[in-house]
């Protein structure tokens, strides 16, 4: 989940490197017959020439495999320090947590009586809590897309679905370590009975049948940059409804929430790990490949969230999760700046022409989007209304 920020407004003159970095051209779909195009479907391939399902969203025409065949080598050259730094992040299957940890006990006898507590819990939490807590299990359970993203890229790809390369069984073991998260929050938004979860299970089909769009290019330069920054925001995320829980008397949730904000942290630090590794033998090449990232701006995972009605959710959910606190456009400069500091992206030195550019846009970056988002605040229109199928369909000031 996030803000969105335009990349114009940051965009400085283009720079070229061997990695020929792209920026996409942004177009909007006017109906769901160019989505239908996208998928390789035509109306006369639709039974009575009924419209597919997908909703109207932003595409992007987009370059693909942007990585030369040199730096397709310099990743399988790095396979023994994955080994060594990766894999040690993730836990044992038998140490680790599992759902039904923190769920009521259906073996029980006293099943019925936890849920009654559950329910008991969760019978004070605002709506608007609520909508942003489910949001956040939406964006989780949409898991297999993030698996296929990370199996685009070129040099790290799990080539067989099975392979024994450090790359390919890191990125099965995080998508199984993140597949609690969604399991565990679905089942207890489940139980609460604060939700329509037919709803939320339509817009959980509806956000993985329409992919995602990061614009990473099959690239791990850009890719892990990517991931860097989501899995530091999911941490952040995670970590507010877990003190918004605590706030709202539900401690459980709040326990919840902060198993899993432990969990993406771990994640953050592996993904980050790889950008300083990059970083220390290839500075120039990642340092374009951050700004490039930062011009076109981090799109969040859900971004093309539907739930067969609103065309806006997305934005609506994000609104919502600006104004209680758990993620917002400060969060978003926050990444940057942590991330700048972390990778020591002011003190790098050795780089190319275009390299000492990117290094003053992007080290610059976090404060002018600040000042942009205070003056957007300044200028904010009064908010309004907008129902949530996820409650009900009651209203919630967006």
């Amino acid at each position: 989940m996030a803000l969105k920020f335009q990349a114009t407004k940051f965009q400085s003159q283009n720079t070229s490197s061997s990695l020929t970095f792209h920026r996409s051209t942004r177009l909007r779909s006017p109906n769901r017959v160019f989505m239908a195009s996208s998928l390789g479907i035509t109306s006369k391939e639709i039974p009575n020439g009924k419209k597919p399902y997908m909703p109207p969203k932003e595409v992007h025409v987009q370059k693909t495999h942007s990585l030369p065949p040199q730096k397709i080598e310099l990743f399988k050259s790095l396979e023994n320090w994955a080994e060594q730094n990766l894999l040690v992040l993730l836990k044992p299957v038998e140490k680790c947590w599992q759902p039904q940890d923190y769920l009521p006990d259906p073996a029980s006898e006293g099943f019925e009586e936890q849920v009654k507590e559950l329910r008991e819990r969760t019978k004070e939490i605002p709506d608007d809590y609520l909508v942003v807590l489910v949001g956040d299990m939406i964006t989780e359970e949409a898991l297999p897309t993030y698996q296929t993203m990370l199996n685009t890229l070129d040099g790290v790809r799990d080539e067989t679905g099975a392979s024994l390369t450090p790359w390919a069984v890191w990125t099965r073991a995080w998508t199984a370590e993140e597949n609690r998260h969604g399991d565990l929050l679905n089942k207890y938004l489940y139980l609460s009975g604060r939700v329509d979860m037919r709803q939320i299970e339509k817009t959980i089909q509806y956000l993985i049948g329409s992919g995602m769009d990061p614009q990473t290019e099959n690239n791990p330069f850009l890719g892990f940059i990517y991931t860097s920054f989501q899995e530091r925001a999911t941490f952040i995320s995670h970590g507010n409804t877990a003190r918004l829980a605590k706030q709202h008397g539900d401690f459980k949730l709040a326990q919840i929430c902060g198993i899993i904000a432990a969990d993406e942290k771990r994640h953050e630090t592996a993904y980050t790990k790889i950008v300083e590794k990059l970083f220390e033998i290839d500075p120039n090449d990642t340092v374009l490949a951050l700004a490039d990232m930062m011009r076109k701006k981090v799109s969040m995972p859900a971004h093309l969230m539907y739930d067969g009605n609103d065309e806006n959710l997305f934005e609506n959910y994000s609104s919502v999760a600006q104004r209680i606190g758990v993620y917002t456009a400060r969060d978003y400069a926050d990444i940057l700046e942590f991330l700048v500091q972390r990778w020591n992206v002011e003190t790098l030195t050795g780089l190319s022409s275009e390299g000492h550019k990117a290094q003053d846009f992007v080290c610059g970056l976090a404060p002018r989007i600040r000042k942009l988002e205070e003056r957007a605040q300044a200028r904010a229109k009064q908010l309004s209304p907008a129902p949530f199928s996820w409650i009900f369909n009651k209203e919630l000031i967006v």
